[in-house]
């Protein structure tokens, strides 16, 4: 559900003890890769160092993880950056991954379905609970595409999953837009360590 990957066989529905004791509002999530070494890089790269030709080769790694997530009339969406940031950052690397993934898979894209109406400072070192606080209403869908999500599933894409709570923020907005699922998928999911 939340893209930690599972030790040993497993199932579906099988769930991480994190999703069990606090479910996630999407319906599946999945990770092309973990947060960590070489991955943790390429992320960086793409996200800071303005290394977009990355998309094309991992945006394939990312498609694929995404597949099973994929439904009948599936639209896929990025998770937003703020217009300031984006102004300072000059893209943004989820709308390459969307984008990527979209052409791909051959599902409809919406790269300005959500949008971030507050500029929130950096999520870096925060729990969960702070994480949380500093997203919430941040994220909100645009008037013009709430036709366009009506009744459909919802395939959110974005570079990395910390704890969730951004992406819980674009699922809320999307089921309060009337999307009929939210299935969520990262190019890299930073794992909890015991």
């Amino acid at each position: 559900m939340c893209a930690t990957p599972l030790i040993g066989e497993v199932e579906a529905g099988d769930l991480c003890d994190s999703c069990r004791s606090s479910p996630r509002l999407w319906g599946r999530a999945r990770a092309a890769m973990l947060y960590d070494g070489n991955a943790k890089s390429i992320v960086l790269r793409l996200k800071h160092a303005d290394r977009m030709d990355l998309a094309r080769p991992v945006g394939k790694w990312l498609a694929e993880a995404a597949r099973p997530l994929v439904e009948p009339n599936t639209i896929v969406a990025p998770v937003p950056l703020h217009w300031f940031r984006g102004l300072r950052r000059r893209y943004n690397q989820s709308i390459l991954l969307s984008r990527r993934v979209s052409n791909l898979l051959d599902i409809d894209h919406c790269p300005d379905m959500l949008q971030r109406r507050l500029a929130t400072r950096k999520l870096d070192g925060m729990n969960a609970k702070e994480r949380s606080a500093v997203v919430s209403g941040a994220i909100t869908l645009r008037a013009r595409c709430r036709q366009k999500i009506e009744g459909r599933p919802v395939l959110l894409i974005d570079d990395v999953m910390t704890t969730g709570a951004t992406l819980t923020e674009c699922t809320k907005a999307c089921l309060a837009g009337g999307a009929s699922q939210v299935s969520v998928a990262v190019l890299a999911r930073v794992a909890k360590r015991n």
